[in-house]
């Protein structure tokens, strides 16, 4: 989800030297205090409220206390000063909420650590034992995300399904039925299968009859009863309880995935509350899917599953490792779509994607996706609602349809995107962010007013969805199957292109009120407060659209097929049209447009449909619809949601082509006051403590002297409070005028002197450097693809200034001509 009041709270304060300052409040003297992930005030469409939930799910930074071995964060060896600082500290080495992780220090770390065992190993029986225990606790987290993944996915679908149908009516044979099962006993004829007498309507139930207007408008009113329901639940439970819960998550889990942290997010509270409210926001009716949301609660399953083990619990780098792993397999149960969802999370939103990273992957998408078809939710051996099978080809005029698709999906895309976009803005500019459940009642009454005199809106979107990638066959008895029949030219199980029926053109107007009313209310519907995903509705419009131009065409070649386009491949009382396909390539066609996905959609579709035959159509309407959104608006609606929201999110796609250098993007500025330095050897523990509390910046540069200014490291403010107030407790002999040093040897010192105190080994001995003459494009590559969090800018040796990944980012938005105060977080 994508709007800003959603997040616990909205930083809004300057930032000195950018984004190395966050102001934490935990970060006094004498007091340091860490954050547990539920335990801030939370502001929610402008309201603060107080959710004291302090049992959550431990921070995604927590226990991130490094090895001995490691020097700080830096590439180089070991330290060879011993001080007090021999055995970690707990926070030493971890993260702020709302900062970006080092991946250069945590994979450093990893890398000591795996040394460290592999090295024991060869000591003893038990070391070994431990060594392989740690080789395969990966495969393990794996195989647990792919089993609580797929059976909270299973749940979801069921308890959906049931509510869905509870709107409309009830099984008398059992409450817990939902219409279909209802039916599964019953000896109703094929064609009345949805009339049989176990369920009855509410009016059935209530008056005792289901004709006429009372009855029918009481079941119109018990539908946006249950509609309305539902939705303030789910609402009222995200507010109270989990605010992190709404939206899709997509946005939040791509930014985290690069490095970014937001504790609580991923957290048990945030799986419990996402996984009830997301049945309750699919099940009253609005223009939401569950797919993008299922992404989110995998996410969660596997970073609650990553406590189990010290590897991943430990390290930041390698939890994100898992989370990519976890964001495939929620897509996988989320369409039955193994391949695609490996694809999507490499695609999509993993910023750092190892070729270990893919096999694993793999190994959970496919565990996820045979739990969820082990409890077959939907009663068809199927993990989707809308699976598919068509049986006819394509001939290679029809790619011209398939193009046209493609071009309303991306136009599609690029006016959604622009319009939800602006909606979202106005959401938290005004006072309409003010009231979240004022806002999802109203949005939720007025859908549900329009979707029930229209049997296509009314039923839920992935049974829309079925219902338009269906190829008709005899037995259909749905409206988009009543064509005029000529038993004397049907062959077997396949049917001729035939004249359309009255009900197929009553199904056609139907179609087109729905696809306006489509377009028009998910723009508001999505970046609500409740779980909500875009996947469902965007295939919805494009399945709608491809539909009706495939009835057209299928009627087109039967009246005209004498027609030269037509004549030599659609001959007369043949069955060359298959409208349900132009429904699928429609539906892949808006969520290209819409996500600016191309080569995972095209597998996720072909994955859908069960058939290789129909990657062509569905690659050319993807390019296409993508070519035509990105000509309109280069960003996709994740991207978006990520730079309204002002998180540090560093694209790796986009190119720099600008010729600006490092000195023209770092900090200090001209006529800005001078970077705050730390000296090596000649600064006090008041001096040093002077400097964090009246600066609020998250490191700073260590050199020789104010003088030289010759660079000797980087340590950060968080590792520099924490060792300081652990002196002070456990060291003899630390007081105020105690002289830090950060050499590797301290001169001697007189009788009469304080201690000193050593903190070389928080000190960071190679920090990345820069020189005030490289070009913005190499640093922009530097930050991409190492994830830095800063860079140290010099010049012959001397130290200038800092470039931040907030400094990148806002230079790159100043440069598109973007607002760069925009981007809001460290």
């Amino acid at each position: 989800m994508a709007s800003l009041s959603c997040q616990r709270w909205v930083y809004q304060e300057p930032f000195g030297l950018e984004a190395l300052a966050m102001d934490q409040k935990g970060y006094r003297r004498g007091s340091f205090q860490s954050s547990t992930s539920d335990e801030d005030m939370l502001e929610i469409a402008g309201a603060s409220l107080d959710f004291s939930m302090a049992d959550d799910d431990p921070p995604l930074d927590r226990e991130m206390g490094g090895f001995s071995s490691y020097n700080g964060g830096g590439m180089n060896g070991t330290s060879t000063m011993m001080d007090f600082l021999e055995e970690p500290l707990p926070g030493v080495g971890t993260y702020e909420d709302f900062n970006t992780i080092d991946w250069v220090r945590e994979k450093s770390r990893d890398r000591d650590r795996h040394r460290e065992i592999t090295s024991r190993s060869k000591e003893s029986t038990w070391a070994l034992i431990h060594s392989v225990s740690d080789a395969f606790s990966g495969w393990l987290l794996m195989l647990l995300i792919g089993l609580l993944a797929g059976s909270l996915a299973g749940l979801i679908d069921i308890s959906a399904h049931w509510m869905t149908d509870l709107k409309e009516g009830v099984c008398l044979a059992g409450f817990w039925f939902n219409h279909e099962h209802c039916c599964w006993k019953s000896n109703t004829t094929f064609t009345d299968r949805d009339k049989c007498p176990e369920w009855e309507s509410w009016s059935q139930l209530i008056l005792g009859h289901g004709e006429g207007a009372f009855a029918y408008i009481l079941n119109y009113f018990m539908y946006v009863i249950w509609a309305l329901l539902f939705s303030l639940l789910a609402v009222l439970l995200v507010k109270g309880f989990a605010p992190y819960a709404c939206g899709s998550g997509i946005p939040e889990i791509k930014t985290i995935l690069s490095g970014f942290i937001i504790r609580g997010y991923l957290g048990k509270w945030t799986l419990i509350i996402k996984t009830i409210t997301l049945v309750l926001a699919v099940s009253s009716g609005l223009s939401l899917g569950k797919e993008g949301p299922l992404v989110h609660v995998a996410c969660c399953c596997g970073n609650i599953l990553c406590h189990l083990f010290t590897k991943y619990r430990k390290n930041e780098a390698k939890r994100r490792e898992v989370l990519s792993a976890a964001a495939a397999a929620g897509v996988s149960v989320a369409f039955g779509a193994p391949i695609g969802g490996v694809l999507f999370s490499l695609e999509e939103v993993s910023y750092y994607f190892p070729l270990k990273t893919l096999w694993r992957s793999f190994f959970a998408a496919l565990v996820a996706a045979f739990t969820l078809r082990s409890i077959n939710p939907f009663g068809n051996s199927r993990l989707v609602l809308f699976y598919v099978e068509f049986h006819m080809p394509w001939h290679l005029l029809e790619l011209v349809p398939f193009i046209l698709l493609g071009i309303f999906g991306g136009l599609w895309g690029a006016f959604f995107i622009r319009s939800n976009i602006a909606w979202c803005r106005r959401r938290k500019t005004t006072k309409l962010g003010k009231y979240p459940v004022l806002e999802v009642f109203v949005v939720t009454a007025i859908t549900a007013i329009l979707a029930f005199p229209n049997e296509y809106t009314r039923m839920s979107t992935s049974e829309l969805i079925s219902e338009l990638f269906n190829d008709c066959g005899i037995l259909d008895s749905s409206k988009l199957c009543e064509y005029v029949n000529d038993f004397n030219s049907t062959k077997g199980d396949d049917l001729p292109d035939r004249a359309a029926g009255p009900g197929v053109y009553t199904a056609m107007w139907q179609l087109a009120l729905a696809l306006i009313m489509k377009v028009f209310i998910t723009i508001f519907t999505f970046g609500m407060k409740v779980p909500s995903g875009l996947f469902i509705p965007s295939m919805a419009v494009g399945a709608i659209a491809g539909r009706l131009l495939g009835v057209a065409v299928e009627q087109l070649a039967y009246y005209h097929h004498d027609w030269a386009i037509f004549s030599g491949w659609c001959s007369q009382g043949a069955d060359c049209i298959t409208p349900g396909l132009y429904a699928m390539v429609g539906a892949a066609a808006c969520l290209g447009g819409v996500t600016r996905m191309t080569v995972s959609l095209v597998v996720i579709m072909f994955e859908l449909t069960g058939g290789l035959e129909y990657i062509v159509p569905l690659m050319a309407a993807a390019m296409t619809s993508k070519w035509v959104a990105d000509a309109i608006g280069r960003e996709g609606i994740y991207d978006a949601h990520i730079r309204l929201n002002g998180y540090p999110f560093l694209e790796a796609k986009e190119e720099f082509s600008h010729k600006t250098l490092a000195m023209d993007v770092m900090r200090p500025r001209r006529n800005d006051p001078p970077l705050t330095v730390i000296t090596q050897d000649s600064m006090t523990v008041e001096d040093v403590e002077t400097i964090i509390n009246e600066t609020t910046y998250s490191g700073y540069p260590v050199v020789v002297s104010r003088e030289s200014q010759r660079l000797v490291g980087f340590v950060l403010r968080r590792d520099l409070i924490i060792s300081i107030e652990n002196a002070r407790k456990k060291q003899d002999g630390i007081v105020s005028t105690s002289v830090i040093y950060f050499t590797d040897h301290s001169p001697p010192l007189p009788p009469s002197s304080p201690s000193m105190l050593k903190l070389r080994s928080i000190l960071d001995l190679s920090p990345f450097t820069v020189t005030d003459q490289t070009p913005m494009e190499i640093v922009v590559d530097i930050f991409r693809k190492l994830g830095l969090r800063q860079c140290l800018v010099t010049h012959n040796g001397k130290l200038l200034g800092i470039i931040t990944k907030k400094d990148v980012l806002k230079h790159i938005a100043q440069l598109a001509n973007q607002d760069p105060d925009s981007i809001l977080f460290n």
